[in-house]
């Protein structure tokens, strides 16, 4: 089972500063800033995914790259832009979520092989309208036409993009983008993608998509496919790959440990066990709701400042085993920190009030498993990449995050005499 990353500009500074909270004033992101394959001490994906919209921007937007970051992608190829080692596959897609309203998908056939061809991939996924509606038991001629006619239209330009692939001098393997609001759906697309001569099929549109509806259409999908290896666009749900994988599914992509760094509020620091909390230390000139309180005169911007310089001092002592900083000093700054920030919703006489974060803090803090953790960034950074604050920290934690999902599915899809390899 191979894992593709999804490219969105996420890199991490090996110089920042954590202690002054500064990047080196000659640093330049794309040069001097590092991928996760480039700080991490293992590869954590066997690709990385890069999406039209991205990059050249969609009806929604500009994208994330700056005109001279597209250009240099252009000029170099996606392999050197992105530093890549050899044996990383790279997968290009049009990012179909980014003009979900649209009608019909913004980009042509030979515009989008333009860019694969242009960037260097060596896989391109191709022209798909995403179908946001599912009904297991509609058919063709019962369900929302919208839906249908957007199949429709992601049959029509994978024709063609085989077409368009086969006039080119440089080959991409071409990926045929699957549609469909049922299992059947997805099952009669899937054979007509066979037919047209695609070996390899990405199944879009199922990430609003609970488990076991995934596993039906894969079901049904698997009664009608031939040889073609099949991938899951922007799916984890690590549970269910080795069933995915016995249903003919060889890679996906997703964002989710990356993102989950940052986006969950409880699991956020992963290992190969299950999850910690991070420790929140809000910056006092950055934090929206804290900003509020200073500016109302609910909170003393000294005292705040004060805290929050109290509270980093006092987690790095106690990681680097100060005895003047015990668990027990280092909590209590915690807790008196959080109820200056929180306060208000941690009162208990308030209807939905938060818990506090305290106890999970002190597992973390009991366990520190950055200690023992060899992905490579754990070991240099010490505790700040068990704090929630910042940027640094939080993408630092989120290729942590990728290292420890890469780590539970190694083996997954692996033959047994590959395992001991």
């Amino acid at each position: 089972m191979k894992f593709f990353f999804p490219d969105s500009q996420d890199q991490v500074s090996p110089t920042f500063d954590f202690r002054n909270e500064e990047y080196s004033p000659h640093r330049v992101r794309q040069r001097d800033d590092k991928y996760a394959h480039e700080v991490l001490a293992k590869r954590p994906y066997h690709g990385i995914l890069v999406s039209k919209a991205i990059v050249d921007g969609s009806v929604r937007g500009s994208g994330k790259y700056t005109m001279p970051q597209r250009e240099r992608l252009h000029r170099l190829g996606v392999q050197k832009y992105f530093r890549l080692p050899n044996g990383v596959t790279t997968l290009g897609d049009c990012g179909a979520f980014n003009y979900i309203d649209e009608t019909e998908p913004p980009y042509s056939v030979p515009d989008v092989v333009d860019f694969y061809e242009r960037c260097g991939f060596d896989e391109g996924v191709s022209v798909d309208h995403v179908i946001f509606h599912y009904d297991r038991d509609a058919t063709e001629s019962t369900v929302d036409p919208k839906w249908a006619e957007r199949r429709r239209i992601t049959l029509k330009y994978a024709r063609d993009f085989l077409d368009e692939v086969d006039k080119r001098e440089r080959p991409i393997v071409p990926v045929g983008a699957a549609q469909g609001w049922s299992p059947a759906s997805y099952a009669d697309s899937v054979h007509q993608l066979e037919e047209m001569g695609y070996r390899r099929i990405a199944l879009g549109g199922m990430v609003p998509l609970r488990t076991g509806d995934i596993l039906d259409c894969l079901y049904e999908i698997d009664k009608v496919r031939g040889n073609a290896e099949l991938h899951l666009l922007g799916i984890t749900r690590v549970g269910t790959i080795e069933e995915f994988a016995a249903l003919g599914v060889t890679s996906f992509d997703s964002t989710s440990p990356f993102r989950q760094s940052f986006m969950d509020d409880k699991n956020n620091y992963h290992t190969a066990d299950g999850a910690y909390m991070a420790i929140r230390v809000p910056q006092v000139d950055g934090n929206p709701s804290l900003k509020r309180k200073v500016l109302a005169g609910e909170v003393s911007q000294a005292e705040a400042k004060r805290l929050e310089r109290e509270t980093l001092r006092l987690l790095r002592a106690y990681d680097e085993g100060d005895a003047k900083a015990s668990l027990e000093k280092v909590l209590n700054v915690l807790r008196d920190y959080e109820q200056l920030v929180e306060g208000d919703k941690l009162d208990p006489k308030r209807k939905g009030a938060k818990k506090s974060r305290i106890s999970k803090y002190e597992m973390l803090l009991q366990e520190k498993p950055w200690k023992t953790c060899n992905c490579g960034l754990c070991s240099k950074l010490g505790i700040e990449i068990a704090v929630f604050r910042g940027t640094e920290r939080n993408k630092s934690r989120g290729f942590h995050n990728l290292a420890v999902f890469a780590a539970k599915i190694q083996h997954i899809g692996r033959a047994p005499s590959q395992e001991n390899q």
